[in-house]
């Protein structure tokens, strides 16, 4: 049996900030740019193990400038919610799933796994120490951040013997401030996101700075965000740093369609969410749900056909996201936003969401602190 010590959330050891931070006004809150009172941190060595667990008062960190997190990128993230009901408990949407993907991302990068209950029961004690700054309605909420980074000092590249396992916790607002905002994509061929046996269908933040600059000049030409397309075939991946979703329509029959999980796509909470929501709500007389390969070209002809109903990205910080038009080889696709800004599917898989969420809907789904 090992001898280094198991993540314990019963250890946790809580010190509280003697400087309250004031708390913005509900119509002021920018995403991801005002966090709360406190932090929860834990440190772990390949010696001994999972240290004490501390929520302590938000603060810097200290690190050595050799540090390997800043060199080879040992780094990790999650992002998940804690919601306010309307009878003013709280609510985690999902938290196992966020937490296996954590795992997940840690151990294909040799950064240190951990027990996953452990770090849902660590989550919710953090929760309740910053309560206070959940905002209550509809569209607010406490976005999680969790995050791992090797720590070890010195430039040599081999698997960390240090590691830091903290989680930051920033009040949100609905993403869309004055309803959905349907985008414009420019599909994107000339950069890739993600590819066969590469860490695509992990959450580091390796994938995601590279995508800056395509994005940038996705912006410069009109486009919201570049719809991610892999190989000579023009298969389509991801959008932004979203899943995607297409409902076509073919004599009657409808089907929504996404990419399958094949190691390029992120495994996305919110998708797996929709694809089952789906698959139990949706008549199966009627609907066909599919995750399949899926080309720009097939979307193409489809649009031509008068078959593209359609496409919205999903993700936890916008739940879903609806699109109006996509730049494919010079030509631009427009889907149809029958809701003006979004399309029928689209808005009821928001309040389906949304009525899980914030415990409108009693669901397994919805766990409570």
């Amino acid at each position: 049996m090992s001898s280094l010590a198991p993540l314990d959330a019963s250890k946790v050891q809580i010190t509280k900030t003697t400087t309250p931070k004031a708390k913005l006004p509900k119509e002021e809150l920018v995403f991801g740019q005002s966090f709360t009172d406190h932090m929860l941190t834990i440190e772990w060595t390949a010696e001994k193990g999972w240290d004490t667990p501390q929520i302590k008062p938000y603060g810097t960190l200290n690190l050595d400038p050799s540090s390997c997190v800043f060199h080879y990128a040992f780094e990790l993230f999650e992002g998940m919610k804690a919601y306010r009901d309307a009878n003013g408990g709280i609510r985690l949407f999902r938290p196992d799933m966020n937490i296996a993907r954590m795992n997940a991302s840690a151990e294909r990068i040799c950064l240190p796994e951990f027990d996953s209950e452990e770090l849902i029961k660590l989550l919710a004690e953090f929760v309740k120490t910053d309560s206070s700054f959940i905002p209550a309605g509809d569209g607010y909420s406490l976005y999680l951040r969790p995050t791992m980074i090797g720590t070890d000092a010195g430039l040599g590249v081999s698997s960390p013997g240090k590691a830091l396992l903290f989680v930051i916790a920033s009040p949100v607002g609905p993403y869309y401030s004055t309803g959905f905002k349907a985008v414009r994509l420019e599909a994107t061929s000339y950069a890739t996101r993600a590819w066969p046996g590469g860490c695509g269908n992990r959450k580091l933040g390796a994938n995601y700075a590279p995508c800056i600059k395509p994005q940038r000049q996705a912006a410069s030409r009109g486009y919201q965000q570049n719809l991610w397309l892999f190989g000579e075939e023009d298969y389509i991946t991801e959008v932004g740093t979203m899943n995607l979703f297409f409902v076509f329509n073919k004599d009657g029959k409808k089907e929504l369609v996404t990419a399958p999980l094949d190691g390029t796509i992120l495994e996305g909470v919110t998708r797996d969410s929709i694809l089952a929501l789906a698959r139990s709500r949706l008549p199966t007389d009627e609907w066909t749900i599919s995750e399949r390969k899926l080309t720009m070209t097939e979307v193409a002809e489809r649009y031509h056909k008068g078959e593209l109903v359609e496409a919205f990205g999903s993700g936890t910080a916008a739940v879903v996201s609806p699109i109006k038009e996509i730049l494919y080889k010079g030509e631009d696709i427009m889907v149809p936003c029958v809701n003006g800004e979004s399309g029928n599917l689209t808005d009821q898989v928001w309040k389906w969401l949304g009525d899980i969420q914030y415990g409108r809907e009693e669901h397994e789904w919805s766990f409570k602190i």
